[in-house]
């Protein structure tokens, strides 16, 4: 993965969000979650900054930003797709959901279109097992969906 090159303005960004919990490495987590807010994920440079403001190690912050699925190191989409591979979602098809995702977007799970609009992700479960399959895109949820729903769901997205 290339190194990017934050603004001044951005790293100016990330110092007063980490000054906003006291600079206190016990607050790692609430300010990763503000950071991938402001930036979209988390690429090692704003874990590099991160990890001095708060004085604990850049290692401390990978790991903890690979062990939570929500947190990104790669840009996700203006819309991301996320499809719950838990059990009930499976069982109910989502695989196939997910295939179709795929297909009709032309874009693996783990990456983006290359308009910048959709990503696909998987979930371990979203808690909504009574609705399985689903499907969450940004923070709207699709339940019950079906690969022939998957048409429709992306066009209301499309302009």
């Amino acid at each position: 993965m290339a190194k990017i090159k934050l603004a001044k303005s951005k790293v100016d960004t990330l110092v007063e969000i980490c000054k906003s919990f006291d600079n206190d490495g016990a607050e790692l987590i609430n300010v990763l979650h503000k950071a991938q807010e402001t930036f979209g994920y988390l690429p090692a440079e704003v874990q590099e900054i991160i990890a001095r403001e708060l004085n604990v190690s850049v290692a401390h912050v990978y790991g903890v930003v690979t062990f939570y699925s929500f947190f990104s190191m790669v840009p996700k989409g203006e819309f991301p797709i996320s499809i719950c591979m838990g059990t009930a979602c499976y069982v109910r098809g989502a695989e196939k959901v997910l295939e179709e995702f795929k297909r009709l977007l032309d874009v693996p799970v783990g990456e983006t279109t290359e308009d910048g609009k959709f990503s696909i992700s998987c979930l371990r479960c979203v808690g909504a097992c009574g609705l399985a399959p689903v499907v969450t895109i940004g923070e709207r949820v699709y339940g019950r969906v079906a690969a022939g729903d998957v048409a429709d769901i992306i066009k209301e997205y499309q302009s």
